[in-house]
């Protein structure tokens, strides 16, 4: 159950972030989530792959490569979808960085289910 709701919130998240950022545009709610779950297989394998193997780098940069991989991501999930469409590489890391700030916002409101 809390996946389920964690893939709506990350929806949620995908098209809040795409009515705020100019330059990103997502055709429903029902393309966001699924712009969503392909951003987070996107990272969970190749963004997982990519990050294991410029570990050294992204260690000297304290985390820069890893957000530039998340956008990297987001572009590569652009070129995929028919229904969700970013201009460029700055259109898509402000949709990171706002996606992220909506996460946190629904996890600081959501809180701990942890007993």
């Amino acid at each position: 159950m809390r996946l389920i709701v964690e893939i709506l919130l990350m929806g949620l998240a995908v098209f809040l972030g795409a009515k705020l950022v100019p330059g990103v545009s997502v055709d429903g709610y029902g393309t966001a989530i699924i712009a969503a779950i392909l951003i987070a297989l996107a990272n969970a394998t190749i963004g997982f792959i990519l990050r294991v193997l410029t570990f050294p780098v992204n260690f000297l940069t304290l985390g820069l490569v890893s957000f530039i991989i998340s956008v990297l991501m987001i572009l590569l999930v652009d070129n995929l979808m028919a229904g969700f469409s970013t201009t460029g590489f700055w259109a898509a890391a402000i949709l990171a960085i706002v996606v992220a700030i909506i996460k946190a916002i629904f996890g600081a409101v959501a809180g701990s289910d942890k007993d």
